[in-house]
């Protein structure tokens, strides 16, 4: 059955929903240097330049070929199965399924735009080639300070193709023999289980260790969800919510499945576990690495011997205590307090995880569960991803700078995220890094991506993007013994402190 791209933007094509049908459009690989790719978006038009990925998911979808395909020049007909998105954490509305080309060369066209070109286009290191995705996400005013020469949402500073082609350059100044870089936050891969039950824990995954290995990160902080069967996207579409009380049992076997699908990702991969810092140390010489997280301890459901079955059978390392519902440890940013902040059961987390070596998260936390959390603890606290913000709305995930200095008093580290709610292009979010710096010092900052884990495409979508990321915070006036800091040197400072 034909598709076209109008019932696409009108949502027609939600009747569509598990049948068969063809559509045209233009394929871009997440790899532009790929030969040949399973997974890939189809767009309704070409993109302006190599760096342009689409971002509106009116106008493109995600295809899942049932044979790898070579990325042409030219629009490509693709029949396959469509399937409509619920609640998709990466804001994508269709999928074509089990796709084949209908009317692809036999042999691959030339590609006008190369590897260099495509780096050097800017879009595809988060720079400000593209103007800002459909849909709003955790909106707050949107960082307008950008060093003198940034442009505007939607433009290209005057040496955004110099500064991208230097990325790499770059890189090498900052980064020294012994600099390991590490994502405090990530769901990369799709590591998280589809809300849609059918789907489930089936949800296709996508490439993970190539991207990390093009941008040169190490180790990400590879976080499950274990409330997502009981959250959803707002009618507003600009938070996640809690919307109906879990079953007994249910969240705890959520917990096992998104840890089984953790470690499947990872074999998957092939990457490998960090477990201490002997490993950290060691298995980052032989690639991308994931120290197992969890986001939401609400698979505990208020049963403390799970932290030691989650440390042992399942390798958790990283353990944040709530998400976006209110659960058994505490309050959260996002909805009314109902505990008065960290509870009892929390505390006894906090303590629990201290002992056992278990890296403590507050994100999400209010002040007053930070607060607790901070004298409970005995090691470093972190705030994997947020923001710092004078005056947060009612709700909203960014936080104060009291907040902020709570946990560096602890010795811990605050991961700036990329929103793209707070932050226009990386450089503003390099320079919202260089005011968390201002507030708590630099030896308390970090990067936490949330990768995949916004409503809103963010300003940094891919680990490809890392050296312009590094670029950004050069050009805010970081040093490159600071940049190292912050992009993995203060995390793993933590992780001494708290797993050894």
């Amino acid at each position: 059955m034909p598709l076209d791209w109008t019932s696409i933007r009108t949502g027609d094509a939600d009747a569509l929903h598990g049948k068969i049908v063809e559509l045209r459009g233009w394929m871009i690989p997440l790899d532009p240097a790929a030969d040949q790719a399973d997974y890939f978006l189809l767009a309704a038009g070409a993109p302006c330049c190599g760096g342009c990925l689409p971002r509106d998911p009116l106008s493109s979808i995600e295809v899942y070929a049932a044979v790898p395909c070579a990325p042409q020049e030219q629009a490509v007909t693709f029949r396959g199965r469509l399937e409509r998105l619920t609640d998709d954490p990466a804001g994508w509305r269709y999928q074509l399924v089990e796709a084949q080309p209908l009317d692809l060369p036999a042999t691959r066209a030339p590609r006008s735009v190369s590897r260099r070109a495509f780096l050097a286009s800017g879009a595809a290191l988060g720079l400000a080639a593209c103007a800002p995705g459909r849909f709003a996400g955790y909106t707050e005013k949107q960082d307008t300070g950008a060093a003198s020469g940034t442009a505007a949402s939607g433009a290209q500073a005057p040496d955004v193709q110099a500064t991208a082609a230097a990325a790499s350059d770059s890189m090498r100044d900052w980064r020294s023999a012994d600099t390991l870089t590490i994502d405090m936050h990530s769901h990369g891969g799709r590591v998280i289980v589809s809300r849609d039950p059918a789907i489930g824990a089936n949800r296709p995954f996508i490439p993970l260790a190539a991207p990390m290995r093009a941008g040169g990160m190490n180790v990400i902080c590879l976080a499950i969800v274990t409330d997502t069967t009981v959250t959803r996207v707002s009618a507003d579409r600009k938070r996640f919510e809690a919307w109906r009380t879990p079953k007994e049992g249910e969240l705890y076997a959520l917990g096992q499945a998104e840890f089984k699908r953790a470690h499947e990702l990872i074999e998957r991969e092939q990457m490998q576990v960090v477990t201490n810092m002997a490993s950290l140390t060691t298995n980052t010489q032989a690639g991308p690495c994931a120290i197992i997280a969890s986001e939401g301890a609400d698979f505990l459901e208020g049963q403390l011997d799970r932290v030691d079955e989650a440390y042992t059978l399942h390798q958790l390392r990283h353990l944040q205590l709530t998400h976006y519902r209110v659960n058994e440890l505490g309050d959260i940013q996002t909805e009314p307090p109902v505990h008065g902040g960290l509870t009892d059961f929390g505390a006894d987390v906090v303590r629990r995880c201290n002992q056992l070596g278990i890296v403590v998260d507050v994100a999400h936390g209010t002040y007053d569960l930070v607060k607790r959390a901070a004298d409970t603890t005995t090691k470093p606290l972190i705030l994997s991803h947020t923001a710092l913000s004078a005056h947060p709305k009612e709700r909203s995930r960014l936080i104060t700078a009291d907040h902020a200095r709570v946990i560096a008093n602890t010795g811990g580290v605050i991961g700036v995220w990329p929103s793209s709610g707070t932050y226009r292009d990386l450089q503003g979010m390099a320079n919202g890094v260089k005011r968390m710096a201002d507030v708590v010092g630099v030896e308390h900052v970090g990067l936490g991506t949330d990768m995949l884990g916004f409503i809103s495409p963010p300003v940094f979508r891919s680990y490809e993007q890392l050296p312009a990321y590094a670029d950004a915070l050069l050009t805010a006036g970081f040093s490159n013994e600071e940049v190292g800091m912050i992009l993995g040197g203060n995390y793993r400072r933590v992780f001494a402190a708290s797993v050894g």
